[in-house]
Order: C-alpha cells, then structure tokens, then sequence
C-alpha cells in the first residue's frame, strides 16, 4: 500500500534514473512508490523547497523536543551516526521529494510506526548549481 498521492513528491530526472537502478538491488517498497508516483523535472527547475539526493534537511519527529539535521544519500554514502541518511533506508524513502512543511511516514525496522515535518532545506544541490 502507497502512502503516496500522485504530485505529492518530485525528483529530478537525474535522481530518478539513479535511483531507478538501486531499485533492483532490494530497494525498499517505500522507495519503489514515491518514485513511481513523484513528479519527475530537469535539475535546474526543481523548486529550491524540495528534497533531493544530497540534501540536507531540519525535520522533527513527533514525540521529539529538538529538529535533527539530516542529508539525504546514496547507501555508499551513509553514516547514520553523522546525520547521513541512506535513501535506501525508511525514513531515507520516506523523505525524497517532499517540500518543506510535509510530513514524512514511514515504519522502523522494529515494525514502529513513525512520522516527522520536514522544518527547513539547509542545503539542495541543485538551488547551488550542482
């Protein structure tokens, strides 16, 4: 089952082809959907409010006093302990290409059910010029 509606997520066409290849290595159902339901558009015209590969993002959990820093990346890439988050990982799937103000769900490996508001965009690629 999709926690997604179509037009609730964008990705960049870049992000979307590497990702689509990750797929066929286990890639999480959660992943699977946002990216067959997200919005796909050129890097230079994603909106700077989006979550995208690499960036780094303020949310806070429900229950949770303080916002967490976290980036976005490929599993290569991920150290959870320094805020690295693997896309590849729940609440990894579960943030890509929502826009500052939405709410991201998604289920802990110990079947938990938890969700978080995206607070702020600290750093995108693509509103840099990468």
């Amino acid at each position: 089952m999709s926690l997604f509606a179509c037009g609730d997520r964008v990705v960049t066409e870049l992000d979307f082809v590497r990702l689509t290849k990750l797929e066929t290595s286990g890639a999480p159902d959660e992943l699977s959907d946002a990216l067959e339901l997200a919005e796909q558009v050129p890097s230079p015209a994603v909106p700077a409010d989006v979550v995208t590969m690499y960036s780094q993002i303020q949310i806070l959990e429900d229950g949770t006093p303080q916002p967490r820093t976290l980036t976005l990346c490929y599993p290569d890439d991920a150290e959870p302990a320094q805020g690295f988050i693997s896309v590849l990982s729940p609440v990894g799937a579960s943030l890509l290409g929502l826009r500052v103000g939405a709410q991201a769900r998604w289920v802990t490996p110990q079947g938990e059910p938890r969700t978080a508001r995206v607070l702020a965009i600290l750093f995108q690629p693509e509103a840099s010029g990468d």
